[in-house]
């Protein structure tokens, strides 16, 4: 006889979990009993939006489901941020979430949220546990969803005498592996449409990528002389200093590439849902209108035709697409069409020079130029990323941690999970003034449990990218967007880490090499001029162009 919280920990061991996230709660005390031996590493965060961000960016970064534990009522709506990001990036992850006992229910008790109806569109399947007996039936089923087709984020609610209860019953093992289901006949269909194009454009993103899958991917664009763009914070799908490498179809897009995707006649979509951040919100390609022929390659058949009219619709895994294609080759009338993309692309790698003592591009191409090719870089949301995504090359797979939810705050927890997961890697946060103050408390997180990111601050003192907004739309009238701010380098002292602060770029070089060789959480704080906006325009010059208008 075993408690539920022995039951579910046993098959989560079972399912090859070895590290969690949570914030305790009284509702799930039988589980965090169960962790107690079992060999699983529970980091324990300071707030639940941290901790569900952690393990999404562990199932980023594994391909497996991470895991987070939270607490009923607050604690699941403070992670709600985290299964929305899972969501939309297509992420694996199982969240454990206390509950209320079964007694207690629609009376509404103390902390009593109805988890389906709150995170019925969130996830890709939520449930609540009612039976202990059932408690192996209910994970293997989280797992694998959580994997099958769009990876995706599943909320299972365990009521608190449920999981405190006794039971004898069978552990179930992980899911089965799944045999290749790419056939010739698949490959061929691609083939012989890429041999009627004249302008064609591979288009790589979504999840279910590896390492070899992106050296696959350089194989074929070789093998047939075809340019490659990534979508929205998927850059580390192909090795960006390779000459068919096209850039990036994200916010702020080089206008040249928006512009090859629009004369495009063929486009390869692999693994990608080709939204509304790929067509620039659905300017570029309208889905209501005519547009290029698409071939759309992706796991999950629901998918294929949901947006975009495919004229070939692929449900396939993209690495075993990838890599089968690796073996085919051809040639088209497209020589000058892929040394041009390529040539777009480097030319919008010059950096534009930004107001200031300290340069925000200077300090990412520095950053490019000397980190290891496997250093991992993390962002949340801000026009500070737009500098990242526009001037570093990422060179191997699984180097990019970013949400393409768009969600402050998640660059910080990432990069702690980053460095859990590979304590012997250089990890980066790119973080916003205020970006990074929306999850900076889990700094105590990462000095609890031996976590070292460095973390860049780009600090102009505001919301930079609503400030944006504003001066476009409604210029010289700021409102609700400036931030006052810590001392980020004493903060980080605070906590039991390094800081430093940099007001002249000269500086930054030094100052990042002692950060690393400190060998723990460190910040390095960048003084930005208030004029600093975008990498193309000032705060001024936009408000200047607005007035114009």
């Amino acid at each position: 006889m075993r408690h539920g919280g022995q039951i579910l920990v046993d098959q989560l061991v079972a399912q090859g979990v070895t590290r969690v996230f949570s914030v305790p709660g009284e509702s799930f005390l039988a589980a965090l009993d169960g962790l107690h031996d079992s060999g699983i590493e529970n980091i324990v965060c300071r707030q639940e939006g941290g901790a569900a961000m952690m393990a999404e960016a562990q199932g980023k970064m594994t391909g497996k489901p991470g895991v987070v534990f939270v607490t009923r009522g607050p604690g699941a709506t403070n992670a709600s941020a985290g299964i929305h990001i899972a969501k939309q990036d297509s992420t694996p992850m199982v969240v454990f979430v206390g509950q209320i006992a079964r007694a207690h229910r629609d009376r509404e008790a103390f902390q009593e949220v109805d988890y389906r109806a709150v995170f019925g569109t969130l996830a890709k399947w939520t449930a609540e546990v009612d039976q202990i007996e059932r408690l192996p039936e209910y994970i293997s089923r989280a797992f694998h969803v959580a994997c099958s087709g769009r990876p995706g984020p599943v909320v299972l609610a365990l009521p608190e005498d449920m999981l405190s209860g006794h039971a004898d019953v069978a552990d179930l093992p992980a899911p089965a592996p799944r045999p290749a289901a790419v056939s010739a006949a698949q490959i061929a269909a691609i083939t012989e449409a890429l041999h009627t194009a004249q302008r064609p454009l591979v288009i790589a993103g979504g999840p279910g990528w590896s390492q070899a899958a992106t050296e696959s991917l350089a194989t074929f664009a070789e093998n047939w002389n075809l340019p490659v763009a990534v979508t929205f914070r998927r850059q580390d799908r192909m090795n960006n200093d390779h000459p068919l490498f096209a850039g990036d179809l994200g916010v702020g897009m080089n206008p040249k590439l928006g512009q090859r995707l629009a004369q495009a006649d063929t486009l390869l979509v692999l693994g990608a849902r080709l939204g509304d951040i790929a067509t620039d919100g659905y300017a570029i390609l309208d889905p209501t209108r005519p547009g290029p022929r698409i071939l759309h390659i992706h796991a999950d058949p629901d998918e294929l035709g949901r947006v975009f009219h495919p004229a070939l619709a692929i449900a396939a895994p993209t690495a075993e697409i990838v890599t089968a294609l690796a073996e085919t080759s051809g040639k088209g009338d497209w020589t000058d069409w892929s040394a041009q993309a390529r040539k777009d692309y480097e030319a919008w790698q010059t950096p534009a020079a930004t107001p200031g003592a300290v340069k925000l591009e200077q300090v990412v191409a520095w950053l490019a130029a000397n980190l290891q090719h496997d250093s991992i870089l993390t962002n949340g949301a801000g026009n500070y990323a737009a500098f990242l995504h526009r001037y570093y090359r990422f060179r191997q797979f699984g180097t990019q941690l970013a949400p393409t939810s768009g969600s402050m705050g998640y660059g910080f927890p990432a990069s702690v999970a980053a460095s859990l997961q590979n304590p012997d890697k250089t990890v980066v946060c790119m973080a916003g003034d205020g970006c990074f103050q929306m999850t900076c408390n889990e700094m105590s997180t990462a000095v609890q449990h031996g976590a070292k990111p460095i973390v860049i601050v780009a600090n102009n003192g505001r919301y930079g990218t609503i400030r944006m907004h504003q001066e476009r739309h409604y210029p010289g009238r700021p409102s609700g967007t400036d931030l006052a701010n810590p001392d980020f380098a004493a903060l980080a002292q605070a906590y039991g880490g390094h800081g430093e602060t940099v007001s002249n770029q000269a500086d930054f070089p030094a100052a990042f090499a002692r950060a690393q060789a400190s060998g723990k959480l460190a910040v390095i704080e960048l003084k930005l001029d208030p004029d600093m906006l975008t990498t193309g325009q000032s705060l001024s010059q936009v408000r200047a162009a607005s007035l114009k208008q």
